[in-house]
């Protein structure tokens, strides 16, 4: 798969995760759709993040000439979708929502504002 092919593809999960991210941030929490729409988001992000270990690091440093710093980011999703999941399912709120807001902001907010950086291909696509 090309990187272009990649990058739409990544954009293709991360922006209806976004979306849906955004919804779940301010709705009602625990009822049918906010866990159903919970899921969806949280399998979204974990494609979303397992795309982006397969985009090389086109700015920053690398590491074996693929993975950059923004890669940690993916790793942290990679760890905190299960966590956030799994703490919802045993019931510790808590840990759910600290878990889901740092899966917002870190994995949304954070990391698109490093892919809009300029030199990324996306500032170059979207504000040529």
């Amino acid at each position: 798969m090309t990187y272009l092919q990649n990058t739409f593809l990544h954009l293709a999960t991360v922006l209806p995760a976004f979306i849906i991210g955004t919804y779940l941030l301010f709705s009602r929490k625990g009822s049918a759709i906010h866990k159903k729409l919970g899921r969806v988001y949280l399998c979204l992000m974990l494609v979303t993040a397992i795309l982006t270990l397969f985009m090389s690091a086109q700015v920053s440093p690398t590491f074996l000439g693929h993975f950059g710093f923004i890669h940690l980011l993916s790793i942290l999703v990679l760890v905190i979708v299960p966590s956030a999941y799994h703490a919802a399912r045993s019931g510790n709120v808590r840990l759910h929502r600290n878990n889901m807001i740092g899966l917002y902001f870190g994995g949304l907010i954070v990391a698109d504002s490093f892919a809009i950086a300029p030199g990324r291909f996306l500032h170059q696509w979207l504000l040529g």
